[in-house]
C-alpha cells in the first residue's frame, strides 16, 4: 500500500549493557523491524506510555527492575503487548516464572539471529491471532458464500481473483446489498494476506465524535471517558485487509487521515507521541456516486484516485437473473439449518415469482424475503412469499366504503409506510428506522404489530 518498504514492526529493545543492546538493534534493524533500544525498565515504561510498539525484547537481570518485573507491568497495562525475554543465566524456575507471568518466549544468551527472528514473528503472529478472535467476537452479522454462475457475476469474481495476489487498492462499486463484503473477503482470501486478519469498518455507522477513535484508537486518559487502551482498525488490520464499507459517507476531516495512512501506513494514535505504523491493505466499498461527490466538493480527489486503483462495479441481482434460483436454494438451505428444519422445496411456480421481482434490494432483500417465509410460514414452505411489486405500495382510492374510520386509514398508512420503508432501504431494519425517523426499538414493536417482523437479525 506503500512506496517505501514496509515495516516488519516496531520493537523496543530492554537491556542494561550498551554493547549487547546496540548488537541486538543492528541485527533486528537489518532484518526490517524498527528498532528502539533502551537501558532501563524505568525508561521502558515511560516509553511505553508515549508510544506504541509491537513487541518488548528485555533482559532478564538488570540493576534497577528486572525484566520479569517488566514482563508483570506490561500484562498490568497492555495485556497484549508481546514481551520476549533473554538471559544468559536461565534456569528452569526462571523460564517457568516468566511465561507464567505473560512472557511470549524465553531465549537463552548468546542469542541466534534466526532463532531470535523466528522468535519475534511467532509471538508477533499470535497477537494478530488474538486481534482477530477479539475482533470476529464482537463482530455481529452472517457472511455468505459468492455464488453465482450468471456471465456478469463471473467476470466481477474473476477480476477480484486476478486482482487479489497484488496489494494495490481495491474500490467495489454497486448498490446496496449486491454482496461487496462478500468480494473483499474473496479478495482477501486469494491475496498473500489470507493468513492476516479481515476487518470490516462501516464508515456511516461510525458517530463523528467517534470517528478517530474507532479507525486509529487512543490510549487511556486520551480524553474524557477514555477509561482504557484502544486498538483502531487499522491496528487490528495490521498485516491483513481493511475493508472500508460505505466509504463515500466518511467526513471530511476523516478523509485527510485516510489518505496519509493508505500513503505512508502512519497515523496518529489519541494519547500518543509518536505516529503508529501499519501494513494494511485497503478495500473500500460504496453505493453512492464517489465521481459526483468529488464534482461537488464532498470528496477529496486526491482520496479518489488512491482508492480507485482497481475498481470492480458489482451488478445489482435484476442484472444477473440466472443467479437467482441458486442463490434461493442456497439462503434456503442455510436457514433452514439454522431453524432446525429441513430445508424447504422451491416449486417451479415459487422461482418464476423470485425471477419475476426486481429486486431493489439486491441479494439482502432475496435472503430476507426467504427467511421472513421461513419464520412466520413455517408449515407452508416458501409457497407465502412476501413480494411487493412495484405500484402496491399506493394508497387507496378516497370515497370507498369504509375509508372515513381513521384508525383503520392510519393503520393501513401506517403499515404501508413500513413497507415502503423496509423496501427502499433493502429490507435493513436499522436503515428502515433511520428514514422513518424512530428507534430501531419502536421499529421492532411496529413490525410485530403489523406482523412484518423480518427475523432477529439482517445479514450485512
Amino acid at each position: 500500500m506503500t512506496a517505501r518498504k514496509a515495516s516488519r514492526g516496531r520493537v523496543l529493545v530492554v537491556e542494561d549493557e550498551a554493547y549487547v543492546r546496540d548488537s541486538l538493534v543492528e541485527i533486528l534493524r537489518a532484518r526490517g523491524y524498527d528498532v528502539e533500544g533502551t537501558g532501563s525498565v524505568a525508561d521502558a515504561l515511560a516509553r511505553l506510555a508515549r508510544a506504541p510498539v509491537d513487541m518488548v525484547l528485555t533482559d532478564l537481570r538488570m540493576p534497577d527492575a528486572d525484566g520479569l518485573e517488566l514482563v508483570r507491568r506490561v500484562q498490568a497495562s497492555t495485556a497484549d503487548l508481546p514481551v520476549v525475554v533473554l538471559t544468559g543465566h536461565g534456569t528452569v524456575a526462571s523460564a517457568v516464572e516468566c511465561l507464567k507471568a505473560g512472557a511470549s518466549e524465553y531465549i537463552l544468551k548468546p542469542v541466534d539471529p534466526e532463532a531470535l527472528d523466528v522468535a519475534l514473528q511467532k509471538a508477533l503472529a499470535a497477537r494478530a491471532l488474538r486481534r482477530e478472535v477479539r475482533y470476529l467476537r464482537s463482530a455481529v452479522g452472517e457472511t455468505t458464500a459468492a455464488v453465482g454462475e450468471s456471465p456478469a457475476w463471473r467476470r466481477v469474481v474473476a477480476m477480484a481473483e486476478a486482482a487479489a495476489p497484488a496489494d494495490a487498492t481495491v474500490l467495489l462499486l454497486g448498490e446496496s446489498g449486491t454482496g461487496k463484503e462478500l468480494l473483499a473477503r474473496l479478495l482477501h482470501r486469494r491475496s498473500p494476506r489470507s493468513s492476516g486478519p479481515f476487518v470490516r469498518v462501516n464508515c456511516a455507522a461510525v458517530p463523528l465524535e467517534m470517528w478517530e477513535s474507532e479507525f486509529f484508537g487512543h490510549r487511556k486518559g486520551s480524553f474524557t471517558g477514555a477509561s482504557t487502551d484502544r486498538e483502531g482498525r487499522f491496528q487490528l488490520a495490521d498485516g491483513g485487509t481493511l475493508l472500508l464499507d460505505e466509504v463515500g459517507a466518511m467526513p471530511a476531516a476523516g478523509q485527510a487521515k485516510l489518505l496519509r495512512v493508505i500513503q505512508d501506513g502512519e497515523f496518529d494514535r489519541l494519547g500518543d507521541e509518536q505516529p503508529s505504523r501499519v501494513d494494511v491493505r485497503v478495500v473500500a466499498a460504496t453505493n453512492s456516486d464517489l465521481q459526483g461527490e468529488v464534482a461537488g466538493g464532498r470528496f477529496r480527489a486526491d482520496l479518489y484516485h488512491r482508492l480507485d486503483v482497481v475498481r470492480i462495479a458489482v451488478p445489482p441481482l435484476r442484472e444477473r437473473s440466472e443467479d437467482i434460483d441458486l442463490l434461493a436454494r442456497r439462503f434456503a438451505d442455510e436457514i433452514a439449518a439454522r431453524l432446525g428444519r429441513p430445508a424447504p422445496p422451491l416449486g417451479p411456480e415459487t422461482l418464476a415469482r423470485l425471477r419475476a421481482y426486481s429486486w431493489p434490494g439486491n441479494v439482502r432483500e432475496l435472503r430476507n424475503v426467504i427467511e421472513r417465509a421461513l419464520i412466520l410460514d413455517p408449515e407452508g414452505g416458501l409457497e407465502a412469499l412476501d413480494l411487493v411489486p412495484a405500484g402496491a405500495l399506493a394508497p387507496p382510492a378516497p370515497g370507498r366504503e369504509g375509508d372515513l374510520n381513521l384508525r383503520a386509514a392510519l393503520g393501513r398508512l401506517e403499515r404501508e409506510m413500513l413497507l415502503e420503508a423496509l423496501k427502499s432501504a433493502g429490507g435493513v431494519r436499522k436503515e428502515a428506522a433511520r428514514r422513518l425517523g424512530v428507534d430501531p426499538r419502536n421499529l421492532a414493536y411496529y413490525l410485530r404489530k403489523h406482523g412484518l417482523e423480518p427475523g432477529p437479525a439482517d445479514p450485512e
